[in-house]
């Protein structure tokens, strides 16, 4: 299965592409390339067959790229559902450990109400927390972490 975004360097820039060159390089349907070319991709020239320079198709699809992008700013998650940065409901963040550097935050959409994550590094949270009010829940302790371990037993003493 193809990726849903192709990829510009895939692109060779040093050669023309036709129409059906590029949806065999990309695993996409001739009309897509064709759309392409009527939202903006340029053409050689205008006669048969359609020919588009290597160099304008990554650049293209590089801009295109660029376009749909929603970098967060500080203080907000990206939410899958609404498809934008979001700022979490009530501010309230839970970070879940990964390792001893990085983690994962973990909130709720204040728009749709839907699990937002946010991938971040323990040295970069700061910059990142804005007012969110960050917690970092804790593990119970294990038993034989315990100094005096409860015991569970019916054995009842004499």
């Amino acid at each position: 299965m193809k990726p849903r975004r192709p990829n510009p360097r895939l692109v060779k820039i040093h050669r023309n592409y036709s129409v059906e060159e590029i949806a065999l390089l990309f695993g996409v349907h001739k009309n897509t390339v064709r759309t392409w070319i009527k939202s903006g991709l340029p053409l050689c020239d205008d006669r048969r067959p359609l020919l588009i320079l290597g160099r304008d198709l990554a650049a293209f699809l590089k801009a295109k790229r660029e376009k749909n992008k929603r970098p967060c700013g500080v203080g907000e998650m990206y939410c899958l559902r609404c498809r934008t940065p979001q700022k979490p409901a009530s501010n309230m963040v839970d970070y879940q450990a990964l390792n001893q550097k990085t983690g994962n935050l973990v909130a709720i959409c204040s728009v749709c109400e839907s699990i937002m994550n946010r991938r971040v590094s323990i040295a970069k949270l700061s910059l990142i927390m804005g007012k969110m009010e960050i917690t970092f829940p804790q593990a119970e302790k294990h038993i034989s972490d315990s100094t005096q371990p409860t015991l569970n037993s019916d054995l009842r003493g004499e």
